[in-house]
């Protein structure tokens, strides 16, 4: 086994070279999805705690929806039925040649859509946990919405959200491996071409979990000190 080990070297044009881009095409992919889930979870909470019917019902559509598909099928939608549209318009225009979609952008966005049904449970569950106090005494300082948000809820609302957030974002990166099937190399596509050009798919799947691992653990603790920053000042109870 050590003697294998040189084919993860990482001199120029080396596998170990390949795999690190890999992982940081995973970890862009992954931050990117996740960022664009927390836009579309923001305003799926905000449906869902509507008073309004339609909000709610749509709103109640999508976590429901994309909750219950399976991740791959949503993926492999969005990939195909894109690249079809899009085909479609060209042919409109005169063009006979098929239109693929980008697979780093329909990774991010199939990402972001699946992982804002999961952060809009998450957001709505922090925001109902919040004090009803804590409104009327906002209300009573005569802040305005747009203030009350910035200064009193949003603050609070992350507190009990950044847990749930974190599990999450482990999701979104075990997720992002699901992207390789549309054709991007990010870390378990280049893991695949390893193992089959050097028929060492021990090695190359084992340095794939541990870089996963790794990936995992150094954002695990940028959620642990967000959880205790946001938690300053609390008394545990």
């Amino acid at each position: 086994m050590l003697e294998k080990l040189h084919l993860l070297g990482f001199a120029e044009g080396g596998w170990g070279v390949a795999l690190l881009a890999a992982a940081a095409m995973t970890l862009l992919l992954s931050v990117l999805g996740f960022v664009l889930g927390a836009i579309f979870g923001g305003f799926a909470a905000a449906g869902r705690l509507s008073s309004g019917r339609v909000p709610k019902a749509l709103a109640s559509a999508y976590g429901t929806v994309f909750r219950s598909v399976p991740d791959l099928l949503t993926i492999y939608l969005f990939y195909y039925g894109g690249s079809v549209a899009l085909t479609a318009i060209a042919r409109s225009l005169g063009s006979d040649e098929f239109v693929g979609l980008p697979s780093l952008a329909t990774g991010v966005l199939a990402i972001g859509i699946i992982s804002g049904a999961y952060q809009a449970e998450v957001y709505r569950g922090a925001y109902l946990a919040v004090e009803r106090g804590q409104f009327d005494a906002a209300k009573a300082l005569a802040l305005s919405n747009i203030q009350m948000l910035r200064l009193v809820i949003v603050p609070q609302l992350l507190r009990h959200a950044i847990p749930g957030l974190s599990n999450v974002w482990q999701l979104v990166l075990k997720d992002s491996a699901l992207i390789s099937v549309i054709g991007l190399v990010e870390l378990m596509r280049q893991a695949q071409i390893g193992a089959g050009s050097t028929r060492e798919p021990f090695l190359f799947y084992l340095a794939a979990a541990s870089l996963y691992f790794v990936i995992a653990g150094l954002t695990g603790q940028v959620f642990r000190f967000g959880e205790t920053r946001a938690s300053r000042g609390i008394t545990p109870r």
